[in-house]
């Protein structure tokens, strides 16, 4: 059974007490791959942390807005460079850093990108779709912009920046 990601995801600006509340920090380069499946998306990431890089294949299926199923995998920095030949090159690389910020037995995703200095995304991971969230009050929330097509990393990929 491939295990389900249940997912929301808001726009935030950034703020100096945002970043100071997070734990960690990992930079990444995620490429979208071409589709070998209409319904699969593909990608690619390097995820580097404390100077140890990480490599990681994932294919996603959508079941809904806020739900998908999502096969992951550690790869080896070799295959890692053979899968970039099936690159998508009508989609950018996305660039991105990823901060960690732990909130009420919560793990908050906040994604920064070079394109923007104002704004970020933030992700939380559900155990269902009802779930409530607890939002740290160091998060200055703009919009929920879960199931929105113009927010999701392809999106921004192709964009080079949040919508307007």
């Amino acid at each position: 059974m491939i295990p389900l990601e249940i997912e929301r995801k808001f726009l935030i600006r950034q703020t100096p007490e945002l970043f100071a509340a997070c734990s960690k920090k990992t930079d990444i380069e995620q490429i979208y791959l071409i589709k070998t499946d209409p319904a699969v998306q593909r990608r690619i990431r390097s995820m580097t942390t404390d100077g140890v890089t990480k490599y990681f294949y994932t294919e996603k299926r959508f079941i809904s807005a806020v739900t998908r199923e999502e096969n992951e995998r550690e790869i080896t920095r070799e295959e890692y460079e053979k899968l970039r030949l099936e690159a998508d090159m009508s989609l950018v690389p996305i660039i991105k850093t990823r901060h960690i910020l732990e909130f009420s037995g919560q793990c908050f995703e906040i994604d920064s990108y070079p394109f923007s200095d104002e704004l970020a995304s933030m992700e939380l991971e559900l155990t269902d779709e009802e779930q409530e969230i607890f939002f740290p009050p160091c998060a200055v929330i703009i919009n929920e912009v879960t199931g929105d097509k113009r927010y999701s990393n392809a999106a921004l990929a192709k964009n080079n920046g949040f919508p307007e």
